[in-house]
């Protein structure tokens, strides 16, 4: 071996030996019948966020801790994540049946775990690495059970390889039936994940009438999910506005997450970043440029124990023509409309309202998968003064929904919207604006 040569072997080992130490030794371990987590020996309570983005807001808060599906880009998640003092529960994405995936197939399935195998060695050592997170909602719309004996594959591997950081694995919600398969297929799972929303308040009885004895961890919770709410009459799902989901992350923490001490060790928010689903606003904390929502502003209250320097303005219920979001508001198209708004701001900051009508969305997916966004319409005459905002219905019949954004200023915002149907104009009614309308009287005159 040459000189040249030997210097480099000495040199990796150094660096080899450098990453070893800087890993971190998670574990979960129970004391008088209560489980905690614990990092080099620390108690460690998640007060986390699913999602990588707007990681010094969520230190700012009082979070600790971020969540990826996947391990794209891990390497930089994780190296940020450290930066700025937070850990990871970093996700494999285990494939899934719906997505055309063939848990009966032993070389994909072989192939998966191969894969995982290399980001495993390369990530374990990571210091901001907190939990290993072997699949999201595999059970969602599957038929093939099978997918449980891969993801102990997976977790098995894990251990054998890493003995430093705890397993979970994450389901669509809470079931008991798919508790008991994981009981009995996937024992080197060390915590168990649930994804919950309206229904969270039942995990806590739930899981105890279950065999499951370790702990568990609500790994996406935050408002009413779409598939959860009352509908309009031609099926659109009617959205919380900003002040209602505030309410309830408020009382969801409090009461299901920090309510059960002796089993649950902590809980990831959903999302932590801006997503069109269903709308553009129904899950995101942010909206899409950044401003942050009063659903942030009540985790500060509870993470930090205090308020926050400046809170979110607060939106009371709208109407549209008089209705409001549960009243199947039905207009006809070209018909004027009006749209009444009451925002209040904690702070009296001056609040700007912006109003859109948007198109309800048709590209409607599950489980979180991609979707494409409508564009709002242009063209209807739209003005807004003080709380009043004044439209043209859209021309074409269908669903639309008016947005009302308000923005304080200092990056915080508050929303609703209000689904609406636009009907053909009968015959016999008058003519509709004009296309090429250049005027309007606030009046309607």
């Amino acid at each position: 071996m040459t000189l040249k040569n030997t210097v480099f072997v000495f040199f990796m080992a150094l660096l080899a030996a450098s990453s070893t130490a800087q890993a971190r030794k998670v574990q979960c371990l129970q004391s008088n019948g209560q489980w905690q987590l614990t990092v080099d020996g620390q108690p460690y309570y998640v007060k986390g966020a699913g999602g990588h983005v707007q990681q010094k807001k969520l230190v700012e808060i009082g979070g600790n801790t971020i969540r990826t599906w996947g391990a794209d880009d891990a390497k930089a998640i994780l190296d940020e994540a450290q930066s700025n003092g937070l850990m990871v529960m970093m996700g494999l994405w285990v494939q899934h049946e719906r997505h055309g995936f063939d848990y009966d197939d032993p070389v994909k399935v072989q192939a998966q775990l191969d894969n995982f195998r290399k980001v495993v060695m390369e990530l374990k050592d990571h210091p901001a690495l907190l939990i290993w997170g072997v699949g999201n909602e595999v059970d969602l719309f599957y038929k093939n059970t099978n997918v449980w004996y891969a993801v102990e594959d997976i977790a098995k591997m894990i251990k054998e390889l890493d003995p430093n950081h705890p397993t979970c694995t994450v389901t669509a919600g809470f079931d008991p039936a798919e508790t008991a398969l994981l009981i009995e297929r996937t024992p080197s799972i060390d915590i168990y994940g649930i994804n919950t929303y309206g229904d969270i308040g039942g995990v806590k009885e739930g899981i105890r009438k279950t065999a499951w004895k370790k702990p568990y961890m609500i790994t996406e919770w935050g408002p009413n999910g779409h598939w959860e709410v009352n509908k309009a009459n031609w099926g659109a799902p009617i959205e919380q506005n900003s002040h209602e989901k505030a309410l309830s992350y408020a009382e969801r923490y409090t009461k299901y997450i920090a309510g059960d001490p002796e089993m649950c060790i902590g809980s990831f928010v959903f999302l932590w970043g801006q997503k069109q689903e269903t709308t553009s606003t129904w899950y995101g904390l942010f909206s899409e440029s950044g401003y942050t929502s009063e659903a942030i502003d009540v985790l500060h209250r509870i993470w930090r124990e205090k308020s926050p320097a400046n809170a979110a303005p607060v939106i009371q219920p709208s109407k549209l023509n008089g209705g409001s979001k549960l009243d199947n508001v039905e207009v006809v198209a070209g018909d004027k409309c009006l749209a009444l708004m009451e925002v209040l701001d904690p702070d009296h900051d001056k609040v700007q309202i912006v109003v859109q009508v948007i198109p309800e969305s048709t590209d409607i997916k599950a489980g979180g998968d991609a979707e494409s966004a409508p564009l709002p319409l242009s063209g209807l005459g739209m003005r807004v003064h003080a709380n009043q905002a004044k439209f043209y219905a859209p021309g074409n019949p269908g669903q639309y929904r008016l947005f009302i954004f308000a923005y304080d200023g200092k990056g915080a915002y508050a929303y609703e919207n209000i689904p609406f149907l636009v009907k053909p104009r009968p015959a016999d009614a008058p003519p509709a604006r004009p296309v090429a309308f250049k005027r309007f009287s606030m009046t309607f005159e």
